[in-house]
């Protein structure tokens, strides 16, 4: 059985322990390798490289960063195949998936993020008669990166690549659940020539292994993508010691589909905003709010289309929803079906476990869910699920729309159908969510701002945003 290892310092090592966690295969329901169990030794020894490395490392040219950057989006594409495939078994997701987005998304932002590198600047401002100001913009220092399971490589890459750009050495701590490309990564780094030190990778629980990287003095900031949950005991303990974070939370999106929109384009997009990645996004669609006029003909042409999903093991390239990614997920999501049947919501598709034939028959597979019935304060429109779950309600003026859609506690995404601009407009100011898209989803440009309001997070990542987080500003001011 494969057993991963921590990288810390340019070196593979085992956990200082011995001990060691299974990593299941969520499709087979079988455990298929082993990651260290690290611990605050282990956050210890890699917070130690990052800070022994970090004063060479910020004084790289802009250059040198940019070629190795770019060196790294090489190899990964090189190995792109072998990499899908590490992810597709690690998270359970489709293997089209891991090969046409997750993949070459990481790839992006390493390529993105090495142009910026290259084209990041500061700032002056004069004053006429007296002198300037100009602004430097160093990098923090060391600082911890948490990435979340759903995205295992993409969302590692997105973090990982801006702190490297401006110049900061990196803890990286991916989920436990799906560590594999993470590790593999650290092959990417050997190869591409990266110094040691620079990017070290720690595998294990969030409360043994990051929390105490993010509790090290010598670790600057810190930027988290995961539950609302963990964010805010991470923030609690962070607090205290005035480090920069990032946090990048939880979701109850809503989709507002309008009696005017493209109704078969609305039908056909909701069911990548609802099932995509087996509904483990956080920025799918959960709760489809469908204009009284259209109500019952959108239900019945997105049920049709759900019954032709195909639905089973992740490798088959024809699947489009694969496994659940752990069978602690898995359980929570039934139960969450259960409750949504005790508060009154009828279930109009799915709401059961799927046993696929073959070698996946003990797997963790959900059919793709729809419920209705349920009014605006019911849990499953109030609580993130993170599944193939959604609800349908019905509005009948854009004001109820608006008011259902920012009824939780959350303000990550939405998404609005209409084919009148006016309206679309209207309703995206008044929504308090940090990303809108209008008669799309999943549209992403690399150079936005993403982050989300409410419960959903503190501050933003993407383009500037990210060197900016990754950056220290300092004016000085030049009297003339």
């Amino acid at each position: 059985m494969k057993k991963i290892k921590n990288f810390i310092g340019g070196e593979w090592c085992e956990p200082i322990s011995g001990r060691y966690l299974d990593n299941v295969n969520s499709a087979l329901g079988e455990v298929y390798s082993q990651l260290p169990d690290s611990d605050e030794l282990d956050a210890a020894a890699a917070v130690t490289a990052a800070s022994e490395a970090f004063e060479a490392w910020s004084k790289t040219t802009l250059e040198q960063r940019a070629i190795l950057l770019q060196k790294m989006a090489d190899i990964l594409d090189r190995r792109r195949e072998e990499f899908a495939l590490a992810e597709s078994i690690d998270n359970g997701k489709p293997i089209s998936l891991s090969l046409q987005g997750d993949i070459p998304r990481a790839a992006s932002n390493l390529r993105f993020y090495a142009g910026g590198a290259m084209h990041f600047a500061s700032e002056s401002h004069a004053m006429p008669n007296f002198g300037v100001n100009y602004t430097l913009r160093k990098p923090v220092g060391p600082v911890l990166s948490i990435s979340p399971w759903n995205l295992p490589l993409h969302i590692f890459t997105w973090k990982i690549a801006p702190a490297l750009a401006a110049g900061n050495t990196v803890v990286a701590k991916p989920s436990e659940i799906t560590p594999m490309t993470a590790y593999l990564f650290g092959e990417i780094c050997q190869e591409a020539g990266l110094p040691a030190g620079v990017l070290n990778i720690i595998h294990g629980l969030g409360a043994k292994a990051a929390m105490p990287v993010a509790k090290d003095p010598r670790i600057k900031a810190v930027t988290f993508t995961g539950g609302t949950a963990t964010g805010r005991i991470l923030a609690q303990e962070i607090a205290p010691t005035f480090k920069k974070m990032s946090l990048e939370l939880g979701g109850k999106n809503a989709n507002i589909i309008f009696d005017d929109c493209d109704l078969d384009q609305a039908v056909e997009t909701t069911l990548l905003t609802s099932f995509s990645n087996q509904g483990q996004i956080c920025l799918c669609g959960s709760r489809l709010l469908i204009q009284q006029g259209i109500y019952p003909k959108f239900k019945q042409k997105l049920l049709e289309a759900i019954q032709k999903l195909p639905v089973g093991n992740p490798m088959d390239p024809a699947t489009r929803v694969g496994a659940i990614v752990s069978k602690s997920h898995f359980e929570k999501i039934l139960s969450y079906i259960q409750i949504a049947k005790d508060e009154g919501g009828k279930i109009l598709s799915g709401g059961e476990k799927l046993s696929p034939h073959g070698e996946c028959a003990n797997g963790y597979f959900i059919k793709p869910t729809v419920i209705e019935g349920l009014d605006n304060m019911a849990r499953c429109n109030q609580e993130e699920i993170f599944r193939s779950v959604v609800t349908l309600q019905s509005f009948a003026t854009k004001e109820e729309a608006i008011s259902l859609a920012n009824g939780t506690p959350y303000g990550l995404a939405a998404s609005i159908w209409t084919q009148d601009l006016k309206q679309a407009h209207v309703v995206a100011d008044a929504l308090d969510s940090g990303i809108i898209w209008v008669n799309c989803w999943m549209i992403r440009d690399l150079r936005t701002p993403f982050g989300g309001m409410k419960q959903s997070g503190v501050g933003r990542e993407g383009g500037w945003e990210s060197m900016r987080f990754f950056t220290e500003p300092k004016n000085i001011c030049i009297k003339y």
